[in-house]
């Protein structure tokens, strides 16, 4: 098969590699209908995380299962399917408490590089949901945004207990940011201001549900935020970047007793104690556990009541995946979708 290799920062390569095997009973192979960028994934592109040796990349995947290991039971060869990026036995006390992505036996379900043609997705029963039927093609770029940015802003805006009564504030407008706008929207919040200077990305904001637009950054940022909400904050805000300044900003424009969530891949992020307690703010995040969303999620696309694929702004062939990373890494892009 082929798939996406980074050998140094900057350089992504369509090359030759070996087909994924079934290397435990609890396994499961499927082809790749779709696959994506992610943002998260720049930041090895960029050299931010450290790239010491050529490595499979991409961890969002759809497909249809091609072989099962032996003790496979709740999927079966011919089913089109959606799994997290982090695979979970959905059975131990941490996935029965909703954690899937913090099982006690996870695993990296993206090690094999789900930018590829073929994946090898471990603990298939614990990760892999299958849809009711084969989907159309136009359903395949939503339920490949569930398998991890539709699953990660929604978490966002559940951790940041987004719902009725409640202004919700976004800071990051990339996909996961655009989609916890989306998801502040179905989970019922009155308003909800995404914070963005792009206009591409401020349209489609708008499209999913967000009420209002801020430009600002930083201080300025959350003043602007205060100034909206009569100086209280927002009660709800979801950080969806990564960074000291967008982890600062979310944090500083939640009025006190307010919560965040931070589902931005953390970078240099560290918290000054004594401005954190007197915050009174609630902190809540990390890495998203999507299988406890995937349900609900596939469920809201296949009746189509959510159209999250709009994030996907590019699509190339599967070949062309160096130019779906520059053109993200150059903000022309959104989210570029990948066709095996």
């Amino acid at each position: 098969m082929h798939g996406a290799v980074i050998h140094a920062p900057g350089d992504v390569r369509y090359e030759q590699r070996e087909d994924p095997q079934i290397l435990a009973p609890t396994d499961a192979i499927i082809r790749l209908s779709a696959t994506c960028v992610c943002g998260s994934d720049l930041w090895d592109y960029r050299g931010i995380n450290p790239v010491n040796q050529p490595t499979a990349m991409g961890h969002e995947y759809v497909g249809v299962v091609e072989q099962v290991g032996d003790a496979v039971r709740n999927v079966q060869v011919g089913d089109f399917v959606i799994g997290s990026f982090m695979a979970s036995d959905n059975t131990c006390e941490i996935c029965q408490a909703g954690y899937q992505s913090r099982c006690a036996h996870v695993e990296f379900a993206g090690a094999g590089g789900a930018q590829s043609e073929l994946l090898r997705v471990p603990l298939a029963d614990g990760t892999l949901v299958a849809t009711p039927g084969q989907p159309d093609a136009d359903l395949i770029p939503s339920l490949l945004a569930a398998s991890d940015v539709l699953g990660t802003g929604w978490f966002g805006a559940v951790a940041a207990q987004a719902g009725p009564g409640k202004t919700v504030a976004v800071v990051g407008d990339g996909a996961v940011g655009l989609l916890a706008v989306l998801a502040a929207k179905q989970l019922g919040a009155d308003r909800i201001i995404a914070m963005s200077r792009h206009e591409s990305r401020q349209k489609l904001a708008l499209e999913f549900g967000a009420t209002g637009i801020v430009t600002e950054r930083g201080d300025e940022g959350v003043a602007r935020i205060k100034e909206l909400t009569g100086g209280y904050g927002a009660h709800s805000v979801v950080e969806a970047v990564g960074t000291q300044e967008s982890m600062m900003q979310a944090i500083r424009s939640t009025r006190a007793g307010g919560h965040v969530g931070y589902v931005g891949v953390s970078h240099g992020v560290s918290l000054d104690g004594q401005e954190l307690f007197f915050s009174g703010v609630h902190l809540h995040g990390g890495p998203a556990p999507v299988r406890r969303f995937l349900p609900d999620l596939i469920d809201r696309i296949w009746r189509r009541e959510i159209d999250p694929g709009k994030v996907f702004d590019l699509t190339l062939p599967l070949s062309q995946v160096a130019d779906a990373y520059q053109a993200m890494d150059e903000r022309r892009a959104i989210k570029a979708l990948l066709q095996p």
